[in-house]
């Protein structure tokens, strides 16, 4: 197991890496590049991943409680079994991600979503709304509310989309 608690990783090439059980609480990975990268298990509580390149990466039972993932590329990642709780999910690329029975808590989710993403077991709570695409030129379209909760449901996932903060409803 790698102790990299409280590390300033910015703009860190970890392509391929095998960090099975890191310990990454309180990282600064801005800008790192994890494509490929093995970080099952690993404790990214409170890391910062902003701008970060998680393509195709295997973050597998990893805890992202109150972690910050916003613009962040993780198109065909796994997180199967992750804790997102708190963590804001701000412009991420999730496209042909698998989600399945990850949990999540009170997450803004603007994500993007596609086809391909697995949503099998998801669980828990978020902000909406998300954004679908069918295709690679597909600029998509937003679902929030009941809608992005029977996407979700219609693919064996489980979420409830709340209120946005400050009253605005669910679309």
């Amino acid at each position: 197991m790698r102790d990299l608690a409280g590390a300033w990783l910015g703009g860190a090439d970890f392509v391929g890496a095998r960090l099975i059980g890191a310990d990454l609480y309180r990282a600064d990975a801005q800008d790192a590049d994890f494509s490929g990268a093995d970080l099952s298990r690993a404790s990214l509580v409170r890391a910062v991943l902003d701008g970060a390149v998680l393509r195709g990466a295997v973050l597998d039972g990893a805890d992202l409680v109150k972690a910050s993932l916003c613009d962040v590329d993780a198109s065909g990642a796994s997180f199967r079994g992750t804790r997102f709780m708190g963590a804001p999910l701000l412009d991420v690329d999730l496209r042909g991600a698998d989600l399945s029975y990850a949990v999540l808590h009170e997450n803004t989710f603007k994500v993007t979503l596609d086809h391909a993403t697995k949503v099998e077991g998801l669980s828990g709570t978020v902000f909406g709304p998300a954004r679908l695409v069918d295709g690679q030129g597909d600029r998509g379209r937003e679902v929030g509310g009941a809608e992005l909760e029977q996407w979700v449901r219609a693919r064996d996932g489980d979420i409830r989309v709340l209120p946005l903060p400050g009253g605005r409803p669910r679309s």
